[in-house]
């Protein structure tokens, strides 16, 4: 039997077509940013290159943000162009009268300009130049701005979803409780008389720990800077409680390094004290168990406290901002929209029967990082 041997990429069609693929891979980073001087600098040559074109031009909805290729003294008329078409809203091509100009052999004599689309809102325009009109770079043109306009869809999306978790960190950072934030002070001021080196060291923690919840940067951290932070919530909470909180932690040093979503396991941890342990007489117990399973890292935050109605807690993890005083819809949809609906909160629970709540989250994942 003769082994196959790989001689040749195809038919000149199938070439072509990888030609393309690979000129569209090299332009879609630069707009998945956006349309910006930056990100039209940095795509302008690969689309120019998939048209193949004399000289192209990408607009915002006023003026050029880049040009690449020949007859450059013509980028004076794109803002003429731009406003054509806007004036249209559909591709129109532009001829000689258009682009009057007096040097001999320039190849820009006509122009095919195509809006850019983003949320049915034009936001700027593609311009290819060409010595004479043809139909099929009427049509190419137009298959080229659908496909940037796409991208750029795209990067709204991403922009969008931004802006939703960054609004989701913030309404969180808004429910840490002014009580918890009352109460820890008048504990350290407790000790100032009586124990003046554990005030101090009370009020460090204190200021350690605001100082992270509130910190302005970063989707994610790692489970070891998560865990510090609640580590110095409760150490604040045993200061209120005494010994009627236990704390039990037991931490898999492999999965420390984990990237999670910044304030998703410090909630839980709050809602543990609060909902499980505030009104039981008697000690109670909060457990926080990390462990390394795999490709994933599973964190369970358990009490044996009052335990929960699981029809309010299933309300809760749905959105309804009337039961979740504590954010676990908050932290489920944030650990959804990074690591997909296989991620959401596990919540263990009865009325009487204490809580535990379940996070699974990948070692690795793509986009993700602390």
């Amino acid at each position: 039997m003769r082994a196959w041997r790989r001689t040749h990429l195809g038919t000149e069609a199938d070439r072509a077509t990888f030609r393309t693929l690979h000129r569209a891979s090299l332009a879609a980073p630069a707009l998945r940013e956006g349309l910006t001087t930056d990100s039209a600098a940095r795509s302008i040559r690969h689309l120019r290159s998939l048209l193949g074109t004399p000289a192209m031009a990408l607009t915002d909805t006023a003026a050029a943000l880049a040009w690449d290729g020949l007859g450059q003294h013509h980028e004076e008329q794109v803002a003429t162009l731009v406003a054509g078409t806007l004036e249209r809203g559909a591709t129109r091509v532009f001829d000689r009268s258009d682009l009057g100009c007096d040097e001999t052999g320039c190849p820009v004599r006509t122009a095919v300009v195509s809006p850019l689309v983003v949320e049915e809102r034009i936001v700027g325009t593609l311009q290819a130049f060409a010595p004479y009109p043809t139909a099929g770079l009427a049509r190419a043109a137009d298959e080229v701005a659908q496909w940037v306009s796409g991208q750029l869809e795209l990067a709204e999306l991403d922009a969008s979803r931004t802006r939703a978790i960054e609004a989701e960190v913030r309404a969180l950072r808004a429910q840490i409780s002014p009580h918890f934030i009352y109460n820890s002070l008048g504990a350290i001021a407790s000790f100032v008389r009586t124990d003046p080196d554990r005030a101090r060291d009370l009020l460090l923690e204190f200021a350690d720990f605001t100082r992270y919840s509130f910190r302005s940067h970063g989707e994610y951290t790692t489970l070891a800077e998560e865990l510090r932070s609640v580590e110095r919530y409760l150490l604040l909470e045993q200061a209120r409680f005494g010994e009627r909180l236990q704390v039990t932690l037991s931490i898999a040093p492999e999965v420390l390094p984990v990237a999670v979503p910044f304030l998703c396991i410090q909630p839980l941890v709050e809602n543990a004290v609060r909902h499980g342990l505030a009104n039981v007489e008697g000690a109670g117990h909060v457990r926080i168990v990390a462990l390394d399973r795999g490709q994933e890292c599973v964190i369970e935050v358990e009490d044996d406290g009052v335990g929960e109605d699981p029809e309010k807690v299933r309300r809760a993890l749905a959105g309804d901002a009337a039961l979740d005083s504590v954010g676990l819809g908050n932290v489920d949809s944030r650990l959804r929209n990074s690591f997909g609906d296989d991620y959401g909160l596990v919540v263990e629970t009865a009325p009487g029967a204490g809580t535990k709540v379940i996070v699974r989250v990948p070692k690795f994942a793509p986009g993700v990082q602390a």
